[in-house]
């Protein structure tokens, strides 16, 4: 069967030759498929805008697959072989793993922010694998390998080009093959950046570091980063250096969730006008759903979008009661978001590993079950191209009207995390899931607020946001109230498998604890 030819619209077709003609400035001729050795000049940073389904994310892809049809390299950043000097490369960029995730499933190579600025250091016995998968060396002679050994590695390349995932094909840790992380010290070549709205002012000046050809894309109706004073970062970028697209692309057209989305730019339309708009799309469009109840068998793997900390933390405490979790202890299936790291300077190496491993702050992650240690979890990332991880933690429950966080669990140090059955709209940024339950009495009381940020009321900010995070189907909450689950939470639906345990080396200074 032969496919359609992919047709543009003309605001695509016009921000393609645009991006285009940046890189042929630079040695990198889409066209007829020339790539010349990178010269030194000053940073070249172009913008992309436009809101949810003005088809930012197809012109990301059509232009990836440009690029390396002409002969440019896609850096992942889990391995990179050695440097030519000719060589050019490319790296897709997101800030979360569940933003870079999305990227992945539409077959865009995409990576995190962090591990494009860290890179692994390999073992040099087991690189001599990385550089025969790669094409750039012989295959090798291993001791500890055998040839069906390689073979499984080589046959995991090629069909996920993980060079992780291909070594632990081949029966290998990751503590075996990787022995730490180091800052990038080299810049890399041309950079795209999606979700750059999520971008804060320090993140985009390392970037601009380590690509001297940046292009950022990004959804102006989104939410800054919280420390930007309602600011983005390609809003200080002259006009000539962005884009915009108006168009939604033909393949959204029809999609009521997009509908509504766009419907709240119109400056005279007031919350209530709104909730009457969901409620008649409701009534013709199986997609969105007018709901008297918080649905509380999605919770599990969609968490339910808030704005306030208030109601996140009531939902989260209505969740386990109607499991009847005990306080005690965790119930596995049930859902994590990471907080951050609680490890002191000394053991920065033990924080690039669990990094590396998507243990960011705001990754999502589902509870698997006590791990072998006294403290331990074992965890399954969302998003994560390895997502089996087991390390020590530190589980914090917040309670209603309590000032401090019941803690069921912990070790002395590590990973710490949030219950994740309810987010705020701010960290939901980023990522998307099939359904989404929107909390709109939230969004009311933004609205009585009459708080406005950008130049735009709160309100309509957090819903596009929220109801953009939809993918087949919206779930506008408009009712206190949360049904009984129809079974027992579990983990079958995820690919559970012996997680590699984070260990650091005992020594007299310090215990393991990773």
């Amino acid at each position: 069967m032969t496919l359609p030819a992919l047709t543009f619209s003309e605001d695509q077709a016009e921000a393609h030759d645009r991006v285009a003609e940046m890189l042929r400035d630079v040695g990198i001729d889409l066209d007829q498929g020339i790539v010349l050795p990178a010269r030194e000049g000053k940073t070249r940073v172009m913008a992309l805008m436009g809101k949810a389904g003005s088809g930012k994310t197809l012109l990301l892809s059509e232009l990836c697959k440009a690029l390396q049809s002409a002969g440019v390299e896609v850096v992942s950043g889990d391995y990179e072989p050695r440097r030519r000097k000719e060589r050019r490369t490319l790296a897709v960029l997101a800030p979360t793993n569940k933003a870079a995730s999305v990227l992945r499933m539409r077959g865009v190579p995409a990576t995190t922010i962090h591990r494009i600025l860290y890179t692994p250091v390999y073992d040099p016995e087991y690189e001599r694998i990385a550089e025969w998968l790669t094409g750039n060396g012989e295959k090798p002679d291993i001791e500890a390998l055998t040839d069906d050994a390689l073979e499984r590695a080589r046959t995991s390349y090629e069909g996920h080009q993980s060079i992780p995932a291909a070594l632990a094909a081949a029966g290998l840790r990751g503590s075996d093959f990787i022995t730490g992380w180091k800052r990038r010290d080299d810049p890399l070549d041309v950079g795209f950046v999606d979700e750059a709205s999520m971008l804060d002012n320090r993140q985009f000046e390392d970037l601009q570091e380590i690509f001297p050809n940046l292009l950022l894309f990004g959804d102006p109706a989104q939410l800054a980063p919280v420390n930007q004073s309602g600011a983005m970062v390609f809003d200080a970028l002259e006009s000539s250096q962005k884009m915009e697209l108006s168009r939604i692309h033909r393949q959204d057209a029809g999609n009521p969730i997009l509908d509504l989305a766009h419907a709240l730019a119109d400056p005279a339309l007031e919350f209530h006008d709104f909730e009457r708009m969901v409620e008649e799309t409701a009534k013709r469009d199986e997609r969105v759903i007018w709901g008297q109840r918080v649905e509380v068998d999605l919770m599990a793997r969609s968490p339910v979008l808030v704005w306030r900390n208030a109601t996140r933390i009531r939902l989260i405490n209505a969740f386990r009661s109607v499991y009847d979790a005990p306080e005690t202890e965790l119930l596995a299936g049930e859902p994590l978001i990471c907080d951050g790291l609680e490890l002191p300077l000394k053991h920065r190496k033990k924080r690039l590993d669990l990094e590396a491993r998507g243990l960011i702050k705001g990754a999502q992650v589902v509870y698997l079950g006590p791990g072998r240690r006294p403290g331990f979890s074992r965890l399954h990332v969302m998003g994560a191209e390895d997502p089996q991880v087991s390390a020590a933690s530190i589980v914090k429950i917040e309670k209603p009207d309590e000032e401090e966080p019941f803690i069921p669990f912990a070790a002395r140090m590590g990973a710490t995390f949030l219950h994740g059955a309810a987010v705020t709209i701010h960290k939901a940024q980023g990522s998307q899931w099939d359904t989404v339950q929107v909390f709109a009495p939230d969004l009311y009381v933004a609205a009585r607020m009459g708080r406005v940020e950008a130049s735009q009321p709160l309100w309509k900010r957090l819903a596009y946001v929220a109801i953009t995070r939809a993918q087949d189907r919206l779930i506008w909450v408009v009712r206190n109230r949360l049904s009984r689950p129809a079974s027992p939470l579990a983990i079958d639906d995820l690919r559970v498998t012996t997680a590699p345990v984070l260990a650091l080396q005992p020594s007299e200074e310090s215990e393991p604890l990773l």
